[in-house]
């Protein structure tokens, strides 16, 4: 079982992986930048390098780079849409610095322009940032349907996968509080919201999981993240996700609404209700 958490970047990329051993992590996830703004700090490529090292000494799973909230593809203000496009091509050359890793964003809101209109912006922003050379798989993260986002089910996420030219440097990131919230009952039905994810999209694109319970009943499109066994998921739901074969060998990372030490004592309760204690 590979599980991290969130952390800041603020201290630089090899203070992040020294944080993360530290709670028992092998893995985790940052920020690109100011998760509320835009701005990014000054690219330390020595620091990267130095976190390239640490991670392959400590046999890290892959780690999540993710963008700032504020990044909308498909937002219908035309500068807003070239702040994404110019956010997430500078991204993604930072992390060719940190090769075979991954960058996750949020697909985004229409707005009220509509669904089909959203997915077609978003679709245009990534074929303009992907290259064929890059070393970083893109995830879009399943969305829990609040307001006018686009990802709300795994229909949406298909139809940006196919609109994307070089589709193989997209994968998804499954986040539990997220698809729950939007009605897929991963509590009851864990197999067969695989099953449709297989079918719609194909489990092969499933990178990483969002591993977070929720303060809403399923279907209720509002996400808002729980800690662990706090919610309506529940500690042995998100049991089953992290020992289920098709998943274990996937990072998980926490994104519960806790700090480090928080995260630390949340990661030593799963290794130990799963049985993979280090």
């Amino acid at each position: 079982m590979h599980i991290g958490s969130h952390l800041s970047a603020s201290a630089g990329f090899l203070h992040m992986g020294k944080e993360a051993l530290s709670i028992n992590a092998d893995t985790f996830q940052f920020f690109t930048r100011n998760p509320r703004g835009g701005k990014a700090r000054r690219l330390n490529i020595a620091d990267a390098e130095a976190l390239r090292d640490f991670l392959a000494e400590h046999h890290f799973a892959p780690i999540i780079a993710h963008a700032p909230y504020t990044l909308n593809p498909c937002a219908a203000k035309p500068e807003i849409q070239a702040f994404a496009l110019q956010t997430m091509r500078d991204d993604l050359a930072r992390m060719e610095y940190l090769p075979g890793n991954y960058y996750n964003f949020h697909p985004g809101s229409h707005v009220g322009q509509g669904v089909q209109i959203g997915i077609r912006k978003i679709t245009e922003v990534l074929n303009q940032v992907l290259w064929q050379e890059q070393r970083t798989t893109v995830l879009l993260e399943t969305m829990a349907g609040k307001g006018t986002e686009v990802g709300r089910n795994f229909e949406e996420l298909r139809a940006i996968l196919d609109g994307v030219e070089l589709s193989e440097k997209i994968g998804v990131c499954l986040d539990t509080c997220h698809v729950f919230d939007a009605g897929y009952d991963i509590v009851h039905g864990l197999d067969a919201v695989l099953e449709q994810f297989d079918r719609i999209i194909g489990l092969q694109r499933l990178r990483a999981v969002h591993l977070n319970d929720s303060k809403n009943p399923v279907g209720s499109h509002k996400d808002r993240h729980e800690v662990i066994g706090g919610g309506y998921i529940g500690i042995q739901a998100l049991l089953r996700i992290i020992k289920h074969p098709v998943l274990c060998q996937l990072p998980f990372v926490l994104e519960t609404p806790l700090d480090t030490a928080g995260h630390a004592r949340e990661i030593a309760l799963l290794r130990e209700e799963a049985g993979s204690a280090q």
